[in-house]
């Protein structure tokens, strides 16, 4: 090899190294800007409060702002598809609940691909109940399996969109109980919430922290708990199995960045949300709220993901349903 070939050789990795370094000074100055977490549904339900809770002690803790933006639609496809087709630099994460795993088989085509976007922590977890507009006249799972027999098609479930734990939940219900429900899909947990106390539709799948106060003051009927035991949050609530249908179903919340990021950044991710989940205002935010904190690695957040979207595959199959978007 010529002299002036390794001269050129050894400026490419005199150059290389710089690059490289500069790439490791870049992530260990990570954030040095704001952050956004897009949360695909409305505000107000369970995935934005943790969100946002969670958001504002990883300001505390990072030293920059985390910047919480809703964006609804198709089932939380739309903001899923803008968070996958983001810059992979860590600027943007994502909060998904259990719609980001069924989608991937109830809707026919996926803007995106759910391998554009890697797991970073696992936040949340909270109980599912079933509850009822009082004006319905129904008081327990009997009662709305006597009336939607009477009257198959007449009574109506509402559920966060097409996809969500909700919707999921209500079609198990339909294949367990051996009923007939119409399916009412809204943009969030909120406006699916308001129109069940307005009595537009008649029952919902929906997160107890949100339901309970509705419960204890009259305006819902709660059926069932959606839970094998009965609930250490509404242990006086009877669970759905103990009437006869052993259906369980809830809400967690996790957070996902593009699938480029790189590790150091995911690792440090990972580190800080654990540790805001730790922190005593934050978990007594939750423990209150009826949330339970899920916090763990990130191995151990992409095998999760990866069994609940082998289970949601199933009901999928087995209910024979797809949504277009």
């Amino acid at each position: 090899m010529s002299r002036r070939a390794l001269l050129r050789l050894a400026a490419g990795g005199a150059l290389s190294g710089l690059a490289l370094r500069g790439a490791r000074a870049q992530q260990s100055s990570y954030p040095n800007r704001a952050v956004r977490i897009i949360v695909p549904f409305t505000p107000g339900g369970t995935t934005d409060v943790v969100t946002r809770l969670v958001a504002a002690e990883l300001g505390r803790q990072l030293g920059q702002s985390f910047i919480v933006e809703n964006k609804p639609g198709a089932g939380t496809v739309v903001g899923v598809e803008a968070a996958a087709k983001s810059a992979p630099d860590g600027y943007t994460l994502i909060t998904v609940a259990n719609s980001f795993c069924a989608n991937t088989s109830l809707v026919k085509k996926l803007p995106y691909d759910p391998a554009d976007l890697r797991p970073v922590a696992l936040m949340g977890m909270s109980e599912h109940v079933l509850a009822a507009n009082p004006k319905s006249g129904l008081r327990n799972l009997a009662d709305l399996v006597a009336a939607a027999r009477k009257a198959p098609g007449s009574l109506s479930y509402a559920s966060f969109g097409n996809g969500t734990s909700a919707h999921l939940a209500g079609e198990m219900l339909k294949m367990q109980a051996g009923i007939d429900l119409l399916h009412v899909p809204y943009k969030g947990q909120a406006p699916a919430l308001n129109d069940l106390l307005g009595g537009q539709v008649t029952v919902m799948f929906g997160n107890w922290p949100e339901f309970r106060g509705h419960v204890e003051a009259g305006r819902l009927v709660a059926l069932g708990m959606a839970t094998a035991e009965r609930s250490v949050y509404a242990p006086q609530v009877p669970t759905l199995a103990e009437q006869g249908v052993p259906l369980e179903s809830n809400s967690w919340q996790g957070v996902l960045a593009p699938a480029r990021v790189p590790d150091a950044i995911v690792a440090q991710l990972n580190g800080a949300i654990n540790a805001s989940l730790q922190a005593p205002k934050v978990q007594a935010t939750m423990r209150d709220g009826g949330i339970a904190s899920m916090a763990g690695s990130v191995d151990r957040f992409d095998a999760f993901l990866k069994s609940e979207t082998a289970r949601y595959a199933e009901v999928v199959r087995r209910a024979g349903i797809t949504v277009d978007v």
